[in-house]
C-alpha cells in the first residue's frame, strides 16, 4: 500500500498535465461552452466558441493594429516579447461565477500599442479579434489606454497555453473574464464601440466585475 501511494504522488503532476491537455483539446472542438463545467487543477474553466482553433506560435503568429490609427502596425511574437512587460496579479472572475484568485499576467500595456500606432481625432472605441474566426471583443478607447488592460503573453509566470488562449490574449484586469478575449490577432481603433460576442447575446458591454450583469457588491470602476 506504502508503494502504491508513493508511485501516485509521482505520477500525479503527470497525470494533473495530462487532464489539462484533454480538457484543452475537448474545448477547442466545443462550440457550446459545455467544457466549461468541467475542473482543472487550476480553478480556470475552459471555454470555446469555435468549433476548433487553430494552434499558433513564434512561426506564424501576428497581431495588427490598424484602423483609426496613423501608423497601422504589425507585430510578431518575439517584437511583442521584446517591448516592455508589465506584470499585475489580480483575481480572474467569470460572469458565470467561478473565480481564481491572485493570478498573475504579464504582457505589453494596450495603451502602448496604440499610441506607437497614433490614435486619430474622432476614435472612440477599441475592437478586438480572434484567429478563431469568430471571438469579438470591444472597449471604449478610454477602458481601453487603462494600465490595467494587457496584451497578455504569460499567465501564472508562464507562457500561454493554447487552451488559455495563446500565444496572446487580452486581459482586461478590471472586467468579467468574457472581455479577455483569447487567441487575439487584430486591434482594430473604431469610433464607436461594437458589441462583441457575448453582448450580442445579452451580456453588458461594461463588464465591471460587481457592477454589471446584474450585480453590485463591488466599489464602481473608475
Amino acid at each position: 500500500m506504502l508503494g502504491l501511494g508513493a508511485a501516485g504522488l509521482v505520477a500525479a503532476p503527470y497525470l494533473q498535465r495530462g487532464m489539462e491537455s484533454a480538457l484543452g483539446a475537448v474545448s477547442d472542438k466545443d462550440p457550446t461552452g459545455v467544457s466549461g463545467l468541467l475542473p482543472n487543477g487550476g480553478g480556470f474553466r475552459y471555454y470555446s466558441v469555435a468549433s476548433s482553433v487553430p494552434h499558433k506560435g513564434a512561426g506564424d503568429y501576428a497581431l495588427t493594429v490598424g484602423g483609426l490609427v496613423e501608423r497601422p502596425g504589425r507585430y510578431s511574437l518575439a517584437e511583442l516579447r521584446d517591448l516592455p512587460q508589465q506584470r499585475m496579479v489580480r483575481d480572474v472572475q467569470c460572469v458565470t461565477g467561478w473565480r481564481v484568485p491572485h493570478t498573475p499576467f504579464e504582457g505589453v500595456r494596450l495603451s502602448r500599442l496604440l499610441d506607437a500606432a497614433g490614435v486619430r481625432p474622432g476614435a472612440g472605441a477599441v475592437r478586438f479579434t480572434c484567429f478563431d474566426g469568430v471571438y469579438s471583443e470591444s472597449l471604449t478607447l478610454k477602458q481601453a489606454m487603462r494600465d490595467d488592460v494587457l496584451v497578455a503573453l504569460r499567465m501564472q509566470d508562464k507562457p500561454l497555453s493554447h487552451a488559455h488562449g495563446g500565444p496572446v490574449r487580452l486581459y482586461v484586469a478590471p472586467m468579467y473574464f468574457y472581455k479577455s478575449a483569447k487567441w487575439l490577432s487584430g486591434i482594430t481603433v473604431t469610433r464607436e464601440v461594437r458589441p462583441g460576442y457575448w453582448e450580442k447575446r445579452g451580456y453588458d458591454v461594461d463588464a465591471w466585475v460587481g457592477r454589471s450583469n446584474g450585480r453590485d457588491d463591488a466599489p464602481t470602476a473608475a
